[in-house]
């Protein structure tokens, strides 16, 4: 841990430790005991790098600069030279603009702990360099580069990078590091003015191809037998040619790499070859923000309504669980092709339907995927809240529906539904991307110029992964509703900030209002004029089957569909008197008679158990089926009149006589006749893991309370300050929920509290605390009684006590 670094943290004022806290909440899980203890995890390279990664690329430039400009024990660079130094590589005319992003730039990496110091002396902070591999596509310095060559090795090539070089083979140092000196002196030689231009008249065109395509990085390239002896008169290649003269260093066997000074002479003194300060505006089509409301608004009602029949469906003939987990392929094939959408469609609304909690496994192994009891209270809802709900699952998850068809890296099949579709990333480049699409309200970006916008705001991020992500945001935005056209709809701007309430109050005017009626026809079809209610078109679904869809339903009545209602136990008369409330014009004749006439010949047969056995009181019609060649496979045999038996099974023998043409019903033993359409089924919502995008920025409060207990912390670990006994007198004891709320407070106010607490032996002991944070049934404080930070478990404080 850096002296000066630390030093320079304590120094800074509570409300810019504050800063940084909320800005990488990271730093304080734990709260540290004191501010070297900040620093140093400040510093680690994964706490670094995740800093670094929150970078946009003029946010990395500044900080790329600094590392290749300073070194490790050199002095800090001034904001001047800094600016000088960003100026040479931005275009020419756009030098004044960089002062105020540079400025605020500058400001924001000290808020992140990433740069330190003053204006004349700016530095990387510790860590910074380690997970900085090649800063700005430059190679390391020539002195690290060249530091493992061997003494005869570096005295060769200071012959040949200077003339001043001839009399340094004799003073190279002996005894353990005797390369030192000459390699950081090649290095000093390299930076020289002129000195890597004239080297480059000295080679051949290959040779200056070559190191034009390591300038702008990476700097590292392989090659074999790459630590050979070779002096300027011996060079027989290209390669030798930038050996024999430092231009090229060997790191390995195998490998070598451009020194940072003859980087930067190739690149003409810039760090970076074209740099801009402000982010590359959207570019795109023009749409009326109204047609785009309007329209996205449509889609939004269709994927609730999508998700909805799925839900319906799987609660009836659900598709069973995967023992690797997730969706078999036949089955999402079927899904699609049931609820009549391409398989990437489907796949959506399956892995949203999965995020939102509505549909979940009934067992890890050999189950089945079942809509939960949470979709009960989701289908009652308004349909812009179940849409905003839909919406913000699919904002706030880490799961890629994309993925689902295609193959990882091992070659295995992702299922939809499969736990390996989850992506750490996901959640916060569906952010970055709307956060695009927000930035020019009533344009459609095209996808390249979003991508270009993701690959200024992060850098770092792997450009293919991101880019990816990002190609299936925007796809599936569309499909949600959540943009229209291409345009963000002005609930799907709501959405971004959390706030759900607003997006679906936004929604809500551009909805379709839904309708509790239809236009029964003569020719046996029910037209819906819009979107119909809940329960409407459940009833309706189960009497007709959907023949056309589009701005108007069409319903078919068939023998079929009627029979599959009577089956479901919805009377003739029932049905009728559904379709004369729901229906704008009178019920048909031919519909009444196909439902009476189904109806009538419904049930007259009698399957039961025997193998199985078929009753009917008409012998006639038993006549009639035993006559039926189609029957043989049955092998029937009658007992009585009225009377069959059959060796198959009562389902087989129900389904042949369905195929022949009559309408048998299944009957228990007790002669009672039997539902045929299984009930929805429900299975318990499982609980999902939390992704790390979502998660909200810490409570200022507990920002405040963690900034105290560092600063007490710090306080006594400088002073070496002795602890404080504890006061005399009865243990606390209060209620748990008194206690919390006492404990709540004293964060709140920055308060001191005595508190009683149980040891691990469950003895009685009394603490001043000054409580920091409360958060998964424990609390973080400063310990007065030990002088140092600490976690007491919640359910072992007996009590608090204000302090006298």
């Amino acid at each position: 841990m850096n002296t000066d670094f630390a030093d320079w943290l304590r120094a800074r004022p509570d409300e810019r430790l504050r800063e940084l806290v909320a800005a990488r909440p990271e730093l304080v899980t734990p709260v540290p005991a004191h501010v070297d203890g900040l620093a140093i995890r400040a510093t680690s390279p994964s706490a670094t790098g995740r800093a670094l990664d929150r970078l946009d690329r003029f946010a990395l430039a500044v900080v790329e600069t600094l590392l290749v400009i300073t070194g490790d024990d050199g002095p800090g660079l001034g904001y001047d030279a800094l600016r000088a130094a960003l100026a040479r590589s931005v275009a020419a005319g756009q030098e004044p603009a960089l002062d105020a992003p540079l400025r605020e730039t500058v400001e924001r990496l000290r808020g992140l702990a990433l740069v330190y110091g003053p204006d004349d002396a700016l530095r990387p902070a510790p860590g910074v360099r380690d997970v900085s591999e090649f800063p700005a596509g430059l190679g390391p310095p020539a002195a690290e580069a060249f530091r493992d060559h061997p003494p005869e090795r570096l005295a060769a090539l200071l012959d040949a990078v200077g003339p001043a070089g001839g009399d340094v083979a004799a003073g190279l140092p002996g005894g353990g590091d005797r390369t030192g000196g000459a390699a950081e002196r090649l290095g000093r030689l390299l930076a020289a003015e002129g000195v890597v231009p004239r080297l480059l008249d000295g080679v051949g065109p290959q040779a200056r191809a070559a190191l034009e395509e390591l300038a702008w990085g990476p700097p590292a390239g392989r090659l074999p037998n790459a630590r050979r002896e070779v002096g300027l008169e011996a060079t027989r290649s290209p390669v030798e040619q930038l050996l024999a003269r430092g231009l090229l260093a060997a790191t390995g066997e195998e490998s070598v790499v451009l020194p940072r000074e003859v980087g930067l002479a190739l690149r003409g003194g810039r760090v970076h070859r074209d740099l801009s300060p402000c982010p590359p505006a959207p570019a795109g089509t023009a749409r009326d923000p109204a047609l785009a409301d309007r329209t996205a608004a449509g889609q939004a009602f269709t994927f609730v309504r999508t998700v909805e029949e799925l839900c319906e469906r799987w609660g009836v003939d659900p598709p069973g669980t995967l023992r690797t987990g997730g969706l078999a392929v036949r089955d999402l094939k079927r899904t699609a092709t049931l609820l009549d959408l391409p398989e990437w469609v489907a796949a959506l609304a399956v892995e949203v339907a999965y995020a939102a909690g509505l549909i979940a496994a009934s067992a890890p192994v050999d189950g089945e995927w079942l809509p939960t009891t949470a979709y009960d209270a989701w289908r009652v809802r308004a349909t812009e809240d179940r849409w905003a709900a839909l919406a913000a699952a699919w904002l706030a998850g880490d799961r890629v529906p994309g993925l689902a068809g295609e193959r990882d890296d091992r070659d295995r099949l992702l299922n939809a539904l499969h736990p390996e579709l989850r992506r750490p990333a996901a959640a916060e480049v569906r952010a970055r991307t709307l956060a695009v699409l927000a930035a020019g309200p009533g344009l459609a970006p095209s996808a390249d110029s979003v991508r270009e916008r993701l690959a200024f705001e992060q850098p770092r991020r792997r450009g293919a992964d991101r880019d990816r992500l990002a190609g299936f945001t925007l796809r599936e935005a569309e499909q949600l509703g959540v943009t229209g056209l291409g345009v963000l709809s002005t609930f799907g701007r709501a959405l971004l900030p959390g706030k759900d309430a607003a997006a679906a109050e936004a929604l809500a005017p551009l909805l379709p209002e839904p309708v509790d009626h239809v236009v029964l026809q003569a020719d046996l079809t029910a037209v819906a004029p819009g979107p119909l209610t809940s329960d409407l078109g459940r009833r309706l679904a189960l009497a007709a089957d959907v023949e056309s869809t589009g701005g108007a339903t069409v319903y078919r009545f068939g023998e079929s569909s009627i029979r599959r209602a009577l089956d479901a136990g919805v009377g003739a008369d029932e049905l009728v008197a559904m379709l004369e409330r729901h229906s704008a014009t009178p019920v048909p004749q031919p519909l009444r008679y196909l439902v009476a006439d189904v109806a009538r010949r419904h049930g007259r047969l009698r399957v039961g158990s025997a193998g199985a056995y078929v009753r009917c009181d008409d012998p006639a019609v038993l006549d009639e089926v035993m006559a039926d060649r189609r029957a043989v496979p049955l092998r029937l045999r009658r007992l009585a009149p009225t009377v069959v038996v059959s060796r198959a099974s009562r389902p087989t023998v129900v389904d042949t006589l369905r195929s022949l043409g009559y309408s048998p019903v299944a009957e228990s033993i007790e002669g009672d006749v039997m539902v045929t359409r299984a009930d929805s089924r429900r299975t318990e919502r499982q609980p999902m893991p939390r992704p790390a995008g979502t998660v909200s920025g810490p409570d200022p409060e507990m920002v405040a309370a963690a900034v105290r207990a560092i600063r007490a912390g710090d306080e006594a670990h400088r002073a070496r300050r002795h602890p404080v006994p504890a006061p005399d007198g009865q243990v606390p004891r209060s209620p748990s929920t008194g206690t919390i709320t006492a404990l709540r407070e004293a964060i709140r106010q920055g308060a001191r509290v005595w508190i009683g607490y149980l040891d691990s032996q469950g003895h009685a002991t009394s603490r001043i605390l000054e409580p920091a944070r409360m958060e998964g049934g424990y609390l973080t404080a400063y310990d007065e009684t030990r002088a140092a930070v600490h976690r007491f478990a919640l359910h072992r404080i007996t009590g608090v006590a204000d302090l006298q």
